[in-house]
């Protein structure tokens, strides 16, 4: 019996102003997640309303709050950032009618989190960002709060690249709750709403979620209650041992046109293929092979498309009826080709899997062509989790009561295929692949000090779940009992124990008492993988700029960046070429493999060369999301390594910093840093010769517009932004106490435009400088973070430091380096005195300090090493860190075109 939407109380039905009753499945669930409390899990099938589910949950809550919702906090998580934006894109509007505030958490960013999710009821996010969210909850009063966690596509649990993330941090949420709830001056519950796709063991997932008052209520539908009926159709093709995946992947081009004209019943089809290079060739073949029955008006329809694409070859093909969809083609070809689809225009579309994640296209045929992809230059079958969002896309509820879904496999996979969409698979956990990361996530809260804690956080998992019931899968002999499991995993547990103590991210003591170090905090921090902090372990502290370019690229953050064929001749002629601007560090030979692809296309970024390839533009975009948090990561690491590493240390901070801002340290694109200036503005003003922010203030605003073909007020707009800026001056002066062995040193910062920023009362946003002195034999004197906050205060900032004397020579390397911008950065060289030595031409005597006074200058960075040294713990500043030696006889000089003076 169908429900009626009028059950919901009057102030809520306009979140249902669509229909006015629930479908089977919602209807069956209506009274589990609406008048109780119980944590609740779903397996339908894809398209039968389970988001009204978690609609219904939030009711829930709302019903039982307080008016104006002052305390409603609720994250809704789903394991991709298209779907977090689909369902915000739908409840802002929804739920902003009644007063609710929606916030979209999604990406790498390095922000304040916590006060932008201070004032919003609802919370959209992903595994991976929510994972980096709640590790620091315990810290959070605003955590705290959340009563109601909505996790989408539960079943993504089982994916080897999403699933540990996913299963990791709704684990945490479990002993969040537990934890508030013991805590007698709260006694509450958050509450879980789970909903998957159709699954065999869903009451496992119910386990899971369970509480005190025992497993999640359990609710598992069926294909039949599926709104728009589906069809699933799997076809095995042979395929001989000697046949290549891609031979193999070619060889189904040639079975489209049937397979399209069996199944489509004369409706749009959607294609879905591995590469962006198979998706334009099986466009292309059945292009030649099908003809589409049109009338005149549809084709006239299509020619008025094809009249609008940019993209030749699409433009022939649409006007056969069929057309190819990937991140590599022009934006507004993508927005007709789009437009086309929507309306039914267009018979068949190819395209990449990245639309089943991100668009939402429906079709009544979708066609999965081949079920493997490449990736990382190996051939890897499809995730489920991406087998269900292609299917997911066949089906359209207003035009159609049934759709097909087929999938094009080898003969030998065809079985496999059937029994998973017939919901007869059972997922597993991934935990195990990836639980280095997550023991050191918990290791870091403390939810984990010992090995005895360490099991129980593994019996919080699905993993436990699942390898109690079924521990052949996790590498565990069938025969055990759940005593001999448990004993497995606390062995498990110890191996993966002993890797994190062996470089340096725990300490265990002989009672196995676990503690994190300063290296493991910094890995939860910033979310770096394990094997990347492998790899950074091997630095030896002489490192150039250019080997940590190469040494970043090389991340395992960066594994999902493909080299593609096509992309070769514009990565070479970034990497070398005599008649066009390329990169600041050119590679030996040709662009062969992904990490060199990953290396060309930051230093293009760096070094503002245009990159016209749009595929190329977006993996660019997603390389800096990551590579913002590996390069602090790196800064941070090297900051606290007890060795000499000040010339690593050096450019470790000069990267961070142009990750940041998207430049090269000593780029003349300065402005554009600045709102509004992109890099068509930036050049302008660089052809001008307007290379600094000095030359910016000292030039008048109605230049600057005649500069930048712009109308007044727009120059005095750019010089008040670079007024805005802080400047500093930084000042060395060895004080009158000498010693053969050691020097006293002051060290003084200030901030020179302290009076201006104080009177616009100009907030600078949690920027930042850092200090550091190093000596000849590469060590680290001082390192200090100087918070702008803290000038605004007085406007300067002084420290006195005794440094032993280098076995290299007495010169003395400083920098202040801002944390955010290009072009504030000062480097210069004091040279100390000792007893009986020369300084300069003359013999300095004891009566007199000596004083240097730094400008700002173009950022140096410090890469010819001349030897290393010792500095005794006694002598070094308030960070201990030994560096990297400088070459101190050939020392740059100061540039004369200092962006301040």
């Amino acid at each position: 019996m169908l429900r009626s939407v009028t059950e919901i109380p009057a102030t809520f039905r306009c979140i249902f102003n669509g229909f006015p009753y629930f479908n089977y499945v919602q209807s069956k669930a209506l009274d589990d997640v609406l008048y109780t409390n119980k944590n609740f899990v779903a397996s339908a099938p894809t398209g039968s309303g389970k988001t009204v589910l978690f609609e219904l949950a939030i009711i829930r809550l709302l019903m039982e709050s307080t008016e104006h919702w002052q305390n409603v906090k609720v994250v809704y998580m789903a394991p991709i950032k298209a779907l977090c934006n689909q369902q915000y894109q739908n409840w802002k509007q929804r739920f902003g009618y009644l007063g609710l505030n929606c916030k979209e958490l999604t990406g790498d960013t390095e922000v304040d989190d916590i006060v932008e999710i201070q004032n919003c009821h609802l919370i959209l996010t992903t595994p991976e960002k929510w994972d980096s969210m709640t590790r620091k909850w315990k810290d959070s009063c605003l955590l705290r709060l959340i009563q109601l966690f909505l996790i989408d596509e539960v079943h993504v649990v089982k994916d080897t690249q999403r699933g540990a993330t996913l299963e990791a941090v709704i684990s945490r949420m479990k002993a969040m709750s537990t934890c508030l709830f013991n805590d007698q001056s709260q006694r509450r519950r958050t509450r879980f709403v789970a909903v998957s796709a159709t699954i065999p063991n869903i009451s496992d997932i119910a386990c899971w979620l369970s509480d005190s008052e025992g497993p999640a209520t359990c609710l598992k539908m069926d294909e039949s209650h599926r709104p728009v009926q589906l069809r699933k159709v799997v076809l095995g093709f042979p395929c001989s041992s000697h046949q290549t995946e891609f031979k193999f992947d070619i060889s189904l081009n040639y079975k489209m046109a049937n397979i399209i004209q069996t199944y489509s019943d004369q409706k749009p089809s959607l294609v879905f293929c591995s590469t962006r290079k198979g998706v334009q060739q099986s466009a292309e073949v059945l292009a030649k092979d099908a003809r589409f029955i049109m009338s005149i008006d549809h084709k006239k329809r299509l020619m008025k498309y094809a009249d609008a694409l940019v993209d030749s070859k699409l433009r022939v093909l649409v006007m056969h009826g069929v057309a190819y969809h990937h991140a590599g083609i022009d934006g507004s070809d993508r927005k007709v080709i789009e437009d086309a689809f929507t309306k039914g225009d267009l018979p068949v579309l190819f395209t990449t899997t990245t639309l089943a994640m991100g668009m939402n296209l429906p079709a009544h045929l979708v066609v999965i062509k081949s079920t493997a992809h490449y990736v990382q230059g190996t051939c890897e079958d499809y995730s489920e989790a991406d087998i269900l969002q292609m299917i997911g896309r066949a089906g359209r509820p207003q035009f159609d009561t049934s759709a097909t879904a087929v999938i094009m496999t080898k003969i030998q996979t065809k079985d496999k295929y059937i029994k998973f969409l017939n919901g007869t698979k059972t997922i597993e956990s991934s935990l195990h692949l990836n639980l280095l990361e997550h023991l050191n996530a918990e290791i870091v809260l403390h939810t984990i000090s010992n090995v005895k804690m360490a099991l129980d956080w593994i019996r919080s998992t699905f993993l436990y779940v699942r390898v109690i019931k079924n521990p052949t899968h996790y590498g565990f002999p069938s025969e055990l009992s759940k005593p001999g499991i448990e004993a497995k995993l606390q062995d498990l547990c110890l191996k993966n124990l002993k890797a994190l103590s062996g470089v340096g991210l725990i300490t265990m003591d002989k009672d196995i008492n676990i503690n994190p170090t300063e290296t493991g905090k910094l890995m939860a921090r910033y979310s770096v993988a394990f094997d990347t902090i492998q790899h950074f372990t091997k630095i030896s502290g002489l490192e150039s700029l250019s080997e940590l370019v190469s040494m970043i690229s090389k991340s395992q953050e960066f594994r999902d960046i493909q080299l593609r064929v096509n992309e070769k001749r514009i990565l070479n002629t970034l990497n070398k070429d005599k008649n066009r601007t390329t990169i600041r560090f050119p590679m030996e030979g040709k662009v062969k493999n992904s990490e060199m692809k990953v290396n060309c296309l930051i230093q293009a970024q760096l070094g503002c060369i245009p990159i016209q390839d749009f595929g190329l533009s977006q993996d660019t975009s997603k390389i800096f999301k990551n590579g913002v948090r590996v390069s602090k990561y790196l800064a941070e690491f090297l900051s606290h390594l007890p060795r000499n590493n000040f010339a690593a240390l050096i450019n470790a901070l000069t990267l961070a910093k142009c990750f940041r801002a998207k430049l090269w340290e000593n780029s003349p694109y300065i402005l554009r840093q600045l709102d509004k200036i992109g890099l068509s503005l930036a050049t302008a003003m660089v052809n001008a010769g307007l290379t600094t922010f000095r030359k910016i203030e000292q030039t008048n605003p109605r230049e600057l517009e005649l500069i930048a073909n712009r109308h007044p007020p727009f120059g005095n707009q750019i010089r008040e932004s670079v007024f805005a800026l802080p400047k500093y001056d930084l000042q060395l002066e060895q004080l009158p106490v000498y010693s053969t062995s050691a020097a006293e040193i002051s060290v003084t910062v200030n901030m020179k435009n302290f009076d201006q920023l104080i009177a616009k009362n100009t907030s600078l946003c949690g920027h930042y400088v850092t200090l550091i002195l190093g000596d000849c034999d590469n060590n680290v004197l001082l390192f200090q973070t100087l918070f702008d906050s803290v000038f605004l205060k007085s406007g300067t900032w002084s420290r006195k430091i005794s440094i032993a004397r280098a076995a290299k020579g007495e010169e003395i390397s400083t920098s202040l380096i801002s944390s955010k911008y290009v072009g504030l950065d000062i480097h210069q060289r004091f040279s100390t005195f000792y007893p009986g030595k020369p300084c300069g031409d003359e013999i300095c005597g004891p009566e007199s300090p000596l004083t240097i006074t730094g400008k700002g200058s173009s950022s140096t960075v410090y890469e010819s090493p001349s030897g290393i040294g010792v500095i005794s713990k006694e002598h070094r500043g308030q960070v201990t860190t030994p560096t990297k030696k400088t070459n101190c006889t050939n020392a740059p000089d100061e540039d004369e075109n200092a962006p301040w003076e």
